[in-house]
């Protein structure tokens, strides 16, 4: 199977790009594996004619905005995220309304739509940086209410409001302060994504985004308690194979599980699902998730 797969890759001259959480067995297969905002980067610099996003809809359809002249496909349509569905359209337009000063700040697990409608994007690695670099004093910030807690005690000078206001991953929310206790009788350092709720986030000894998770393990340390999906912790033991990382079980993301070996070879072979997406949808969002990667420059 993985033979076929790499041979259609390059018969495609197909690019695969995986998130973090997939499955180990499709990281190994994949050209890019990383965050949101490493995937995001990478999708807009990627030349090849078909664009394969490992991943869930809105990685996909960011790939698609920042490089809309590429064929970019799932292999599984269904792969959702419900915290994307938490933030709609009408929801900013209404907030909008009633704070006609604020910036809106919208985060890369969010609908195409959503995006078209934000002054710029962010992702949990950046943003801290991405609020502070607007002028505004009032910041709509959706879908997830536990990263914008976050971004609020990082920028106390900034009033962020979330939109909604219950907006969250379920994974993360999962992580409770039992989980807290039971990794502090295990000894070593506590890392937190910053989706997981503010009593975690205060009690925890790091807060890191993916992308940071992996760029913060190398080198020798103490063992990890890594309060992210149980993948992140696949990953890491990879990577450092000389460090002691520890994972919650429970932590699964089901959408980030949809694609299998044999979806991936059949996605390659028939070219679907491809990600469509209006011309006037796709101008506005890339100019939004634009302005985030300016901020990051």
């Amino acid at each position: 199977m993985e033979m076929e797969i790499r041979a259609l890759k390059t018969q495609k001259n197909a690019i695969i790009m995986a998130h973090n959480y997939q499955p180990l067995e499709i990281q190994a297969l994949a050209d890019v594996v990383g965050d949101s905002l490493e995937l995001a980067v990478k999708a807009k610099e990627a030349e090849a004619d078909l664009i394969v996003i490992c991943g869930v809809r809105f990685m996909a359809e960011t790939a698609k905005i920042l490089n809309p002249e590429r064929k970019v496909i799932i292999p599984v349509l269904d792969a959702g995220c419900p915290l994307a569905d938490f933030l709609t359209p009408d929801m900013i337009r209404e907030a909008k309304k009633r704070h006609p000063d604020a910036a809106v700040v919208v985060y890369a697990n969010s609908t195409a739509e959503s995006k078209a409608l934000a002054d710029i994007v962010c992702t949990s690695a950046n943003a801290v940086k991405v609020v502070a670099s607007l002028p505004n004093d009032t910041i709509l910030f959706g879908p997830d209410s536990n990263l914008a807690a976050y971004v609020q005690r990082e920028l106390p000078d900034k009033t962020i409001i979330p939109l909604p206001p219950g907006g969250h991953c379920y994974v993360h929310t999962g992580f409770t302060l039992v989980d807290v206790e039971a990794a502090r009788r295990k000894g070593g350092v506590i890392i937190c994504h910053p989706e997981c709720p503010p009593e975690i986030q205060e009690r925890s000894d790091l807060i890191a985004s993916t992308g940071g998770m992996v760029r913060g393990a190398a080198g020798e340390g103490e063992p990890w308690s890594v309060f992210t999906e149980r993948e992140m912790v696949s990953r890491l033991r990879v990577l450092y194979p000389g460090r002691i990382f520890y994972e919650k079980p429970e932590a699964i993301c089901v959408d980030m599980k949809k694609i299998s070996l044999d979806d991936l070879r059949q996605a390659l072979e028939r070219e679907e699902h491809e990600i469509i997406l209006s011309r006037e949808v796709m101008d506005r969002a890339r100019l939004a998730i634009e302005r985030m990667i300016a901020v990051g420059a």
